[in-house]
């Protein structure tokens, strides 16, 4: 006979597991995933032209090519994942070795090595598949490139559509119809939020007029993420970005936001790891200081180069690791570091690697933020859906995402309609930011859709 206490922890159990459906208890037993075998891989692209240069990093972009990676499992599933390519955000010494056609090429041929390695790695999760094949794909990176010391975000950038297949395919195989449903167990509590608002970054690159800053202010947006790290020599560069700040500050500075509550419009700051040194960030943030921008600085993304090791505790304001975290070991190396914020970047660097750094961060509660590769609509929903599921980020107490595909593509207005749910009411900004209606959540931002453009690529 079961004792009282037996009956009622059994009972509970019941309950509990009464309460979950299959997918879910899937999610929760690794053992209980079916082990995917792809059996047929697939790519395409296409060539976007950007309407200017496209400045960062201390180079320019005028094209994005977008990738369409598609795979089959040997059940007969068949799913299509979607990247940009940036080889300037990739490897930043890579890209004016060639030309932009040349290292899109490349970056393109990696696609499809990483592709033909997936046909010969069963996996149960993207997470383990991805780990299975990146070595094997940093190799080939190397080959094709012919540079040993590659940048692993060269590779990662790479794997974007790939990754975003394998977790179609995944969801497909185990039915996971939502975002929520389809994460892991280990990762669930860092991503288990609803935000109900996603504050939207507006970039500012090098070269932008004052005037579309000045328009961007009336439409509503009120975080401005404004590309430092400049071209040419350090002190070219700090030089040249000093007096960028300066222009902005003189522009923005006396405009008003509701979504403060002071009613200041907030900056952020990118360097994209352009200065080699502690000292220059310092006389940076001086300067902001000397103008009275440094209060509405709200946090400063990757400003010292990835080799940098100098500890950055000290800086009365966040500092944010992008570039420089490529893996666990690398997330938690920055966090020592004394680097307040972590960076994602689910369409640079792959949802699988994004969601291990979420959750390194909010073990040690670090906010977290998604920032933007200029990447097409169905790309800002799968980026869309990691900044909705954050914690709210300190200060302006809603999600925080950077998109900017909308200024600087010259298709934009086509690319919008490939997505499954064009123009439905989240895809569309409300004063600086994304309202995310509870169809949003249901439909997971159409990620889960088909898309009829990127179908008919095949």
């Amino acid at each position: 006979m079961m004792d009282r206490r037996r009956f009622v922890k059994s009972a509970g159990a019941l309950v509990a597991l009464s309460s979950m459906n299959l997918s879910d208890l899937r999610a929760a037993d690794p053992a209980a995933l079916k082990i995917i075998n792809i059996v047929r891989t697939q790519s395409g692209f296409e060539r976007e032209k950007l309407i200017r240069p496209f400045g960062f990093k201390g180079g320019y972009l005028t094209e994005l090519w977008q990738v369409a990676s598609r795979m089959q499992s040997d059940s007969g599933i068949s799913r299509i994942g979607l990247a940009t390519q940036s080889v300037l955000y990739g490897d930043s010494d890579l890209f004016p070795r060639q030309s932009e056609t040349e290292g899109n090429a490349m970056m393109y041929n990696l696609v499809n090595k990483a592709l033909e390695h997936v046909k010969k790695t069963p996996f149960r999760t993207p997470l383990e598949l991805l780990d299975k094949i990146l070595p094997a794909v940093i190799e080939d990176g190397r080959k094709i490139t012919a540079k040993q010391d590659l940048n692993i975000n060269f590779v990662y950038n790479a794997l974007v559509g790939v990754d975003n297949a394998a977790w179609l395919t995944y969801a497909a195989e185990n039915k996971f119809s939502s975002f929520e449903a389809m994460i892991p167990e280990p990762y669930k509590k860092a991503l288990s939020h609803r935000n109900k608002k996603i504050a939207i970054m507006y970039q500012i690159p090098y070269g932008m007029p004052m005037e579309d800053l000045k328009n961007a202010v009336k439409q509503g947006y009120f975080v401005f993420k404004i590309k430092s790290g400049a071209p040419g020599s350090q002190s070219e560069m700090i030089h040249a970005d000093i007096e960028r700040l300066s222009l902005i500050h003189e522009t923005l500075k006396n405009l008003r936001t509701e979504q403060t509550e002071n009613g200041k419009l907030i900056y952020t700051i990118d360097a994209n790891a352009r200065y080699e040194k502690k000292e220059t960030l310092l006389k940076y943030l001086d300067h902001a200081r000397k103008i009275g921008a440094f209060d509405q600085i709200l946090l400063i993304e990757e400003p010292l180069n990835e080799n940098n090791e100098e500890s950055v505790a000290d800086i009365d304001i966040r500092i944010g690791a992008d570039e420089s975290v490529h893996d666990e070991q690398s997330a938690i190396k920055r966090l020592d570091q004394g680097y307040k914020v972590m960076v994602l970047k689910g369409i640079a660097k792959t949802l699988s690697l994004s969601i291990k750094i979420a959750k390194l961060a909010a073990d040690r509660n670090v906010p977290c933020m998604c920032a933007d590769l200029t990447v097409n609509p169905i790309l800002i929903d799968w980026n869309k859906n990691l900044a909705a599921h954050l914690a709210p980020f300190p200060v302006i107490n809603m999600g925080m995402m950077e998109t900017n595909g909308d200024m600087n593509y010259v298709n934009w207005k086509n690319m919008v309609n490939y997505h499954p749910a064009a123009h439905a009411s989240w895809m569309i900004p409300n004063k600086g930011v994304f309202e995310l209606s509870p169809d949003f959540y249901e439909r997971s931002g159409g990620i889960f859709d088909s898309s009829d453009h990127y179908q008919s690529m095949f």
